[in-house]
């Protein structure tokens, strides 16, 4: 998994950068086909913004949040983040098993 951390109007410190990566640590644990993952943290006034696309294998997963504190919003991010790989997981694992659960009866000849 490819980590890239910017910042826009905010400098990256070393300690944003340890928990932005330990965070990412769950996504990494739920989901093992992660390609790339683009965080962009940005300043707006008084709203910290934080931004994830993550690459996966087939689709690109965008999720966006915004907050008072820097480090809440990283929290809201991973966690709207590991809902919807976890989602997206869900229905890549249902499609794939689709046609197993699907019995096949002969046809009856009278």
């Amino acid at each position: 998994m490819n980590l890239n951390l910017t910042g826009h109007h905010v400098e990256i410190t070393p300690a944003m950068r340890d928990y932005v990566t330990t965070k990412m640590e769950k996504i990494k644990r739920h989901f093992d086909n992660v390609i790339d993952v683009n965080v962009t943290l940005s300043v707006e006034k008084l709203k910290q913004n934080a931004e994830a696309n993550v690459h996966v294998r087939g689709k690109d997963i965008f999720v966006e949040t915004n907050s008072a504190n820097m480090y809440v919003s990283i929290d809201n991010l991973v966690d709207k983040l590991d809902r919807k790989i976890l989602k997206y997981k869900g229905k890549n694992v249902a499609h794939r098993n689709s046609n197993a659960f699907k019995t096949h009866e002969p046809a009856q000849s009278d």
